[in-house]
């Protein structure tokens, strides 16, 4: 069946593109990633791939001209196939291909008996998966933001595509109602893929939907000898004779990209090879082009002249590559756990500043003492565990329709692996003292960094807490971790010049966010609350009355 190639969104705010050059013209063989066309959006000129294999039927939109968004700009199909009933069918077929256009077309492609075919009802457009980036091949919907029976307007967004690059929007450009949509949420449909069909209210369009769906409508007869005419096909020698009498970069086969390298670099580029298509030159020629000794200006005998220098050309070694890693469940829970989080909680953040100059006293005094070394970190997780006691919404969990007020204490304490982040379970911090939870984490770090974590030990926690101080980051904000209310972010502690008395000195800071779910917390509890922990870091032996 003949393909109608439309004119893609290669960019966000792209609504027509200009035709800068076509590379390919009727008759010609095209293979799928054979360059067709050069376009000038409202960013960039841009190289227009084809994404079919067959022969180029019809061009509908002459060099130097603009078409819109899902114009049509061509139709590929096998050799002599009848097309102009696929044009009709199509958006903008009738001004764009006049009854002329059709004929003189008609005399370049080889004519074939009429197919069966189901067309669409008048009146009606077929709405097509976009080209929504230069290296998509399908996307996939993510949300229909319309449903069938609706009436949508030429401005409206229909739905919501997830490409290999981005989430982006897709304007319909038609106005009528959505009669049919074709690709579910959820499901992927490859480029030029009818995704919907908008028309009249009413319009039948189930034999057309059934004969697309059963594959009838791509039923063609083959032809036995295809013949092009001379006109629209010159011959090799013809196109050979063309390129020599080029004599300005402005005429030679070259990719926008290639004519801006060399004008920047100075080199000519009739004296470049091209490894394109048809030799056409392209960013990689430029780039590896070496001057002949013959190019070279010789100097006059009777003027002298002056060494210019010049930086040589850069040759890249090696070539692009990547490496695909798969996913690890833990990777996975996280990726889905935490961006159901971020995305359906409304997250805000308060953020304190912490003197630790009597914390940083304090450790020192209690690890003379403690069975276990005391760090910094278990004495935030014994003042967090004491703050959430006298401030008990915060140590709550949004259960949807309810919020739950958890009357334990369970802090969790996140941690990195190679493999992804885990959260201990400190058990009842509130009530150990700070040598037990000492105790505690180092038992639960080393069981996690050997994978011997019991599901017991990295699950019902009420708070988080997740400090990169010890990585010297000094502030950030972390994603709460389901079904908390709030999360502790924890940065380094820093030395910070103050002014005392009549002079200047030296203390320790340490700055703390709290990510609050907006659902459960207000952010006068979760300044309270902050107040409240501030307190205990700065005078530590509140914790120990």
């Amino acid at each position: 069946m003949a393909e109608v190639i439309r004119m893609p969104r290669m960019s966000d705010t792209m609504t027509e593109g200009v035709i800068v050059e076509w590379h390919k013209k009727v008759g010609d063989k095209v293979k799928s990633g054979d360059l067709l066309a050069e376009v000038e959006t409202d960013k960039a000129t841009m190289e227009l791939e084809s994404f079919n294999d067959g022969v180029l039927l019809y061009i509908g939109v002459e060099k130097g001209k603009a078409v819109k968004v899902e114009g049509v700009l061509a139709v590929i199909g096998k050799a002599g196939e009848e097309f102009e009933s696929a044009l009709s069918a199509a958006k903008d077929a009738t001004p764009q291909a006049t009854k002329e256009e059709l004929a003189e077309n008609k005399s370049t492609a080889v004519a074939s008996p009429a197919t069966a075919k189901v067309e669409l009802p008048a009146g009606t457009r077929e709405i097509r998966m976009p080209l929504l980036s230069d290296t998509m091949t399908e996307g996939k919907i993510v949300a229909w933001n319309k449903k069938v029976g609706d009436f949508v307007k030429s401005d409206d967004v229909l739905a919501d595509v997830e490409t290999d690059k981005a989430t982006m929007e897709v304007v319909g450009y038609e106005e009528g109602t959505l009669l049919y949509i074709g690709v579910e949420a959820g499901s992927a449909a490859k480029i030029n893929e009818i995704i919907a069909i908008v028309g009249k209210k009413g319009t039948d369009i189930s034999a057309y939907v059934a004969a697309e769906k059963s594959g009838a409508n791509s039923a063609v007869v083959p032809t036995s000898q295809p013949s092009v005419t001379t006109a629209s096909n010159p011959t090799d020698a013809s196109i050979k004779e063309t390129e020599s009498d080029d004599s300005s970069n402005e005429r030679v086969k070259a990719s926008p990209l290639a004519k801006k390298l060399a004008a920047d670099k100075g080199i000519d580029l009739n004296k470049v090879n091209g490894t394109g298509d048809h030799g056409r030159i392209t960013k990689k020629d430029i780039d590896s082009y070496v001057p002949s000794a013959s190019s070279t200006p010789q100097a006059s005998s009777s003027t002298p002249q002056i060494a210019k220098a010049t930086a040589p050309a850069f040759v890249a070694n090696g070539q692009e590559s990547y490496t695909d890693t798969a996913l690890t469940q833990m990777r996975k829970v996280i990726a889905r756990r935490l961006g159901e989080s971020k995305f359906t909680a409304p997250h805000f953040y308060l953020t304190m500043e912490i003197n630790m100059d009597n914390a940083i006293s304090a450790r020192a005094s209690m690890n003379e003492v403690s069975p276990v070394k005391i760090s910094f970190n278990d004495m935030i997780i014994k003042s967090a565990a004491m703050a959430l006691r006298l401030h008990p919404d915060v140590n709550s969990s949004w259960m949807g329709d309810f919020i739950r007020h958890n009357h334990h204490i369970h802090i969790g304490s996140a941690l990195a692996l190679p493999e992804g982040l885990i959260v201990p379970v400190i058990r009842f911090a509130d009530q150990k003292s700070l040598s037990q939870i000492a105790a505690d984490a180092k038992e639960l770090y080393g069981k996690a960094k050997d994978k011997k974590l019991q599901p017991a030990e990295f699950s019902g926690n009420t708070f988080t807490i997740s400090n990169l101080g010890m990585m010297d980051i000094e502030e950030f904000t972390a994603i709460i971790n389901p079904p908390d209310s709030a999360i502790l972010a924890v940065g380094a502690i820093k030395e910070k010049v103050v002014k005392k008395g009549d002079g200047f000195a030296v203390t320790n800071v340490m700055k703390l966010t709290l990510s609050c779910d907006h659902r459960s917390v207000d952010g006068a509890v979760g300044a309270a609350f902050l107040q409240t922990l501030k307190k205990f870091l700065e005078n530590p032996i509140n914790m120990l009355v």
